[in-house]
């Protein structure tokens, strides 16, 4: 796998770079839109992750699945893009940098991501009563929900939001109440 560092060196600067030219174009709504498009057909492909990843495959190749999968989807701005990447032989970080710019985007759109893990999966109730908890946390205007479930967890919640992590589990429960026995 590819090292945090080496990877942030190259993928900020293609989001920034991207984002940059979004705003100046006034475009950014479409482009978001394309971003989200993008992802959504890497997370339901990996094997086009894997074709973008893949040393082997020729840069004719790639370019010809981008036209054909995403031709006409996507703005000619994201296409060209998608298209630099490749030449570039950046496209391996395609999901990346898709990631970086939806943390630039987050930024620009006052919105807080909270990455929730649950012991349960949570009723639309429960996610509402954590978006209100987390935007009096940020300020934020909207709060975006990551959710992920985890029965090891026992009962309730963990809610993490950049730095901040608020442990409301009954394993997290546990290891203080064993921590604080133990002292």
């Amino acid at each position: 796998m590819k090292s945090s560092s080496v990877s942030q060196a190259v993928v900020a600067p293609y989001a920034e770079a991207l984002m940059s030219l979004a705003q100046e174009q006034n475009n950014l709504d479409d482009i978001a839109k394309d971003v989200r498009l993008i992802s959504n057909t890497l997370s339901d492909s990996v094997e086009l992750v894997q074709l973008f990843a893949s040393p082997l495959i020729g840069a004719d190749v790639k370019k010809g699945v981008i036209e054909s999968v995403f031709g006409s989807q996507v703005s000619s701005v994201t296409k060209s893009f998608l298209l630099l990447l490749v030449d570039r032989k950046r496209i391996a970080f395609l999901s990346e940098v898709i990631s970086e710019f939806k943390s630039l985007l987050r930024v620009i759109d006052q919105v807080a991501l909270a990455e929730v893990t649950s012991a349960l999966k949570l009723s639309r109730a429960q996610e509402d009563t954590i978006c209100d908890r987390v935007k009096a946390m940020t300020n934020a205007k909207t709060v975006e929900l990551a959710i992920t479930v985890n029965p090891d967890l026992i009962g309730g919640v963990i809610i993490k939001v950049g730095s901040q992590v608020v442990d409301a589990s009954i394993r997290g429960q546990l290891r203080r109440l064993k921590s604080s026995l133990a002292a």
